[in-house]
């Protein structure tokens, strides 16, 4: 027996030392991490918040503890007297304060780790200078004060209840150490050995003997009574802290009522909630200091439905309310629901918008006139060309097939961007190639120290394509070339990105692979800074760290080595400031020579008074895109930028990290030139504002004037619509600009109402404009479109001859463009043939003034639209209608031009049995200019205008 208790124990200390081992490891690690970051006092700030309040809520809780705990044996001495001693004062004073120091470690501990961030942010708060309507207290007491003071309420509670476990375990050790006269009982010998007591003949068996006399003792009614005599002053004092704290909860409470949803229509508090439900928070907290007066007479007198009694009321109170509440609202609120709940409409409306940042949306009309000449298209030569017909996955296909180069390269997304493009404002699509981490080696050496880095990036434009319908790459293969004058990529490594999960080894003396040439392959030395250098103990740490022993071991490293971890963009920026919430869509970009990667960070809240929640699967209520972080993809620094000063969340945690953010003026103008105002934070601000956009309480309260995101077709589903990014001249403007825009319909219905903007160039960044359309006539939404687009006869007939051949098309997105004071719609057709994964921009579809183009490039489709030339700036026939303008017929009789089309109707079936999808188009675009010159030759239309 006494062999297995020794083999427990020091299992249980081998256990204990491995553990704090490996966490003083990680901790030493991430320390050496910070640092190389720069960021030590960042890494140091939860620690040091942690002990500068941990340490004194321990002496505090100790001193408290222990002068609690002997208060308590002192008033049992006197109670007791001086009988059946069984071990010394001076070992109860060294157990009492045992006892009071581990009751305090835990207690601490657990203050320190749930409230160390909110202590910060309470302390460092910022005021939004904006007032609730009910309390009179500033936002900012919502945002960063309350959370604080509930969580440290819970958790005094939490402690005062564990103080009175802990009072009872006291006196069990008391009444082992004096055993009172009244207890007394049949008496036997007492055997202080361990076959009798479990807990051994030392001093702890000794206090926590559970045999013996005292299990014989005479326990009845009267014994407990003069037990809880005893004890009285310490559970009087336990049980008046207890009602008080619980008061203080509920005075807590009252505040919750205005950012959550109410039993009526109005998100925060409303009318029942005002009236009933903060008058029963108001009365349980009188109730609550009137429990801990009865408490003390209940036990003073042993009287137990006293001590029960205001329990019982509270309770019943609580019931009362949630029935009152219900009767309010439906017998008094509900008949007059409008009147009752203006003025809290009124405040659920104005404090939504601010939480969202929608208060100042500039609001233009725009006529939706369908007056647009060929002038016009030419006039807006910069919006023409930044017409997107690439999609993002057909795109992405093709890179990763095209432009892969070798197999263990992969391209993970597209981004789009702007560049300047030989002299032009132009948008691009961008991707980085990265390594497969799955596609390499699994050796250690090969994942760890050969293949580190990632290789350069693709460019293309959004508006062209190749002959056969691929993207029309501006800069490609390895090393980078660029046929833009404006782009020279000299740093093209990538050892940080998105995929990039591995820690790396550099400057060992197994050479890195670089990029492949050839038969052959290109190897470099890591240039940068990055990484921590493996002295002997640091590669000790880092071996424990990532339980590598091959990291200790490998004869390629020494002294000069450097390993570097946190590789992943998203892991990285979220190990350095895990309180901010991110997006999920990264994207790189290229100046002055290098790659960069630019991330979105938001800072969220989800205690906005009168604020409703974007969604119903989140509690957030507020929300800003205050925060831009940049990190170098080949040395890895990470810097965090303040893009919106005037954001109080912003403001209270540069107060807290100072070292960590920079105001935005610091951001190199290149990369400024980069920003983009997210999708992520447009889409949700563009969700509330369909329904925020009512101001007028009636019309808010009808639901009159909600809108809805509009839909669109895409792939062959109905799906709804995304923000896109676009570079156009807004109506009104000067010149063109990088923009994202989403389209808004009626609710239920599927005409177009208004079109949101989002600014995101220069001084105009995040200013959002709503261009609001007529209401005196129907303007048609994307999804109109779409079925107006599904009637064209031709279109039918190429969709349906596709399917049948076995080949896959699909439908882009829908564009809305607005050109001077019109609208004109886009849409690209892709196919993908069977035998090929590479989709292939087919088609592209103008809608304009119930007017339908369909052709083979936009430039085709514009001239059909709006006359020949228009495409290419010089108007030579009058403005076309659906399906073409007028072409010139050749010279060719109509019996010529019929035996053309024929033969080269052949050509087209033949190019298809041969699953030569680009031949079949050429094609099938011959039989269709042959068609419509023997219609010119006949006087007659070649497509009718869509019904």
């Amino acid at each position: 027996m006494k062999k297995k208790r020794i083999l427990g124990i020091i299992i249980s200390v081998v256990a204990v030392v491995a553990a704090l081992f490996i966490g003083l490891t990680y901790f030493f690690t991430d320390w050496l991490w910070f640092s190389e970051l720069g960021y030590v006092s960042v890494f140091f700030k939860e620690l040091l918040t942690k002990l500068s309040f941990g340490v004194p809520a321990f002496i505090i809780l100790t001193l408290l503890c222990y002068g609690y705990l002997i208060f308590m044996k002192k008033s049992y001495y006197k109670e007791v007297g001086d009988c059946n001693r069984r071990i010394g004062e001076k070992s109860v004073n060294i157990v009492t304060l045992f006892v009071s120091a581990v009751f305090a470690l835990l207690s601490s501990v657990l203050i320190a780790n749930n409230l160390w961030f909110q202590i910060l942010q309470f302390i460092n708060s910022t005021d939004f200078n904006i007032t609730d309507p009910i309390f009179g207290y500033d936002v900012g007491f919502y945002i960063f004060r309350l959370d604080f003071i509930a969580t440290l309420n819970r958790l005094l509670i939490l402690i005062i209840l564990a103080f009175a476990v802990l009072t009872f375990l006291y006196y069990f050790i008391l009444l082992n150490i004096r055993k009172p006269a009244f207890l007394d009982g049949p008496q036997v010998a007492y055997d202080n050995t361990p076959k009798d007591n479990p807990f051994g003949g030392g001093l702890f068996g000794q206090l926590f003997d559970l045999g013996g006399a005292e299990r014989r003792g005479n326990f009845n009614r009267d014994t407990i009574e003069r037990l809880m005599a005893i004890a009285g002053k310490p559970l009087k004092i336990l049980g008046v802290i207890f009602f008080l704290m619980l008061g203080l909860h509920f005075f807590i409470q009252q505040f919750t009522l205005l950012y959550t949803s109410s039993s009526g229509v109005v998100y925060g508090a409303g009318f029942t909630d005002i009236n009933i439900k903060l008058w029963v928070y108001r009365i349980l907290i009188v109730l609550s200091i009137v429990s801990a007066v009865l408490f003390v007479i209940a036990f003073n007198k042993r009287k137990l439905k006293t001590f029960l009694l205001i329990p019982v009321i509270m309770i019943g109170v609580q019931l009362a309310g949630w029935g009152g509440a219900l009767v309010v609202q439906n017998l008094v609120v509900a008949p007059d629901e409008i009147s009752k709940e203006a003025k809290y409409l009124e405040n659920n409306i104005e404090f939504t918008r601010h939480a969202y940042d929608l208060q100042d949306i500039e609001i233009k009309q725009f006529a939706a006139d369908n007056s647009l000449t060929a002038e016009d298209i030419i006039n807006n030569e910069e919006t023409i060309s930044n017409i997107r017909i690439n999609d993002y996955e057909p795109a992405l296909k093709f890179y990763n097939q095209a432009q892969s180069i070798r197999s263990y390269y992969q391209f993970n997304d597209v981004d789009v961007d702007r560049y300047m493009i030989n002299g032009d404002y132009t948008q691009t699509f961008l991707s980085a190639r990265e390594i497969d981490e799955s596609s390499t080696s699994s050796q250690w050496l090969t994942n760890h120290l050969k293949y580190t880095h990632g290789y350069g990036i693709t460019l293309s434009r959004v508006d062209k394509v190749t002959d056969s319908g691929q993207p029309d790459m501006l800069i490609h293969s390895i090393p980078p070339v660029s046929s833009v004058e404006e782009i020279d990529i000299t740093r093209p490594e990538i050892y940080f990105g998105e995929s990039t999960n591995n820690y790396i080894v550099v400057n060992t003396d197994e050479k890195e692979f670089d990029y492949p040439s050839g038969d052959s392959n290109v190897y470099a030395e890591y240039e940068g800074d990055a990484g921590v250098k493996l002295n002997l103990i640091n590669r000790l740490l880092f071996s424990i760290r990532e339980s590598s022993f091959k990291l200790l071991v490998s004869t390629n490293i020494d002294s000069d080595s450097r390993i570097i971890i946190n590789r992943n963009i998203e892991e990285r920026i979220k190990t350095i400031a895990p309180f901010l919430t991110y997006d999920s869509d990264p994207y790189i970009v290229t100046v002055d020579g290098g790659l960069y990667w630019i991330s979105d960070a938001y800072t969220t809240s989800s205690y906005y008074p009168y604020s409703e929640p974007y969604s119903q699967k989140s509690s957030v209520n507020y929300i800003r895109n205050s925060i831009k972080v940049v990190v170098d993809a080949y040395n890895g620094d990470t810097d965090f930028y303040i893009v919106d000063p005037d954001d109080p969340i912003a403001q209270t945690l540069q107060k807290i990290y100072p070292k960590l953010f920079k105001d935005i003026e610091e951001m190199p103008q290149s990369l400024q030139a980069h920003l983009r105002y997210p999708n992520t934070i447009f889409n949700i601000q563009a969700r509330v504002y369909a329904k925020y956009h009512m101001t007028d309480i009636n019309v808010f309260y009808q639901n009159e004037d909600r809108w809805e995101i509009a839909k669109e077709i895409y792939g062959t589903e109905e799906v709804r619509m995304t923000p896109t990014y676009y570079i156009m001249k807004l109506p009104g403007e000067e010149k063109a600009e990088f923009i994202n825009s989403i389209p808004y319909t009626p609710s239920s219905k599927n005409n177009m109402t208004a079109l949101l903007v989002a600014r995101n160039d220069g001084e105009n960044y995040g200013n959002l404009v709503l261009y609001q359309l007529p209401k005196d006539k129907i303007v048609y939404g994307p999804r109109q479109v779409e079925a107006q687009i599904n009637q064209n006869t031709q279109i039918a007939q190429d969709f349906t001859l596709w399917e049948s051949s076995g080949s896959i098309y699909t439908r882009g997105n829908m564009f809305v463009i607005p050109i001077e004071s019109s609208l004109m719609y886009v849409e690209p057709i892709y196919l993908e043939s069977s035998n090929s994964s590479l989709p292939e921009v087919k088609r592209v579809i103008i809608y304009y003034n119930d007017k339908i183009a369909y052709e083979s490039t936009l430039a085709q489709a514009l001239n059909s639209m709006f006359g020949e030339g228009t495409a290419d700036g010089e108007v030579t026939g009058d403005q076309g209608i659906a399906g073409g303008g007028e072409t010139d017929t050749g010279g060719e009789s109509i019996e010529e031009l019929a035996a053309l089309a024929d033969e080269a109707l052949n050509n087209a079936l033949d190019a298809q049995k041969n699953g030569d999808w680009a031949g079949y188009g050429r094609y099938m675009d011959e039989v269709e200019d042959y068609l419509n010159r023997m219609v010119e030759l006949g006087g007659g239309d070649s497509q009718s205008p869509p019904e």
